[in-house]
């Protein structure tokens, strides 16, 4: 495929939208077995559901401790096995973020578990528990902002994915590091923080259904948009023109 004075070709555009983590975009390499992305991104978008939904306090929820389970077994597991099949495809976009955000949600989980210690280890200091847990969550606010860069030129969903991601890591970091006077997480930031997470869990059921729905067995199929600058959207359009 010829790109004004350069040809690009359909490895180097699949690589260009994250792969097979891109569903309904990137065709899928040859393979034995099926595109692991949707498994992965279900996992990540119900995980962060149910704990944003405590964030934003729906209902009048404020205590999380229902999401452990899903931070363990699906969001956790679940999701880093989907990691380790996107690397056996060679997708080192979708093994790297897959596979991350299944340990962000072991390690939620084991924050969460009273049997860790790891809350109790601080006793007292509320301070220094929510400076900690401000650092994990701007630690995640920056590794994920490297895999924003990573989106750009993919599609608007898959970039939305990753971006609302990204700012409620920031929001829920900064609510932890200016609390309340009781010594909890700063609730106005924190709900938003929880809102821009919803936005983020459902972008992610968005993409994986646009993997999952075929023509074959759903009446309902997703078009993905691209990027205005994404590489096959410009190939197309100068094509047409």
């Amino acid at each position: 495929m010829r790109i004004g004075d350069a040809w690009v070709s359909r490895r180097e555009l699949i690589q260009a939208f994250g792969g097979t983590l891109n569903p309904g975009l990137a065709a899928a390499p040859s393979r034995k077995f099926a595109n692991p992305a949707p498994l992965g991104l279900c996992a990540f978008g119900l995980t962060t559901f149910v704990l944003c939904m405590a964030n934003v306090q729906a209902r009048g929820v404020t205590n999380p401790s229902v999401v452990i389970g899903c931070a363990y077994f699906y969001g956790g597991f679940i999701q880093l096995c989907a990691g380790m099949w996107e690397m056996v495809l060679e997708n080192t976009f979708g093994a790297t973020a897959l596979s991350s955000f299944g340990g962000f949600w072991l390690a939620f989980g084991a924050i969460e578990t009273d049997a860790f210690g790891i809350v109790s280890a601080y006793g007292d200091d509320t301070n220094g528990l929510n400076n900690m847990l401000a650092f994990f969550l701007l630690a995640w606010f920056i590794f994920t902002f490297g895999l924003v860069l990573c989106t750009l030129r993919s599609t608007v969903g898959f970039f939305l994915l990753f971006f609302t991601l990204d700012i409620a890591f920031l929001l829920l970091g900064v609510g932890h590091l200016y609390p309340t006077d009781a010594g909890g997480p700063n609730v106005g930031i924190t709900k938003a923080g929880g809102v821009f997470g919803l936005l983020s869990a459902f972008f992610a059921w968005y993409n994986a259904f646009a993997g999952l729905a075929t023509k074959e067995n759903s009446l309902i199929t997703v078009k993905p948009i691209p990027m205005p600058w994404n590489l096959g959207h410009l190939a197309n359009k100068r094509k047409s023109g």
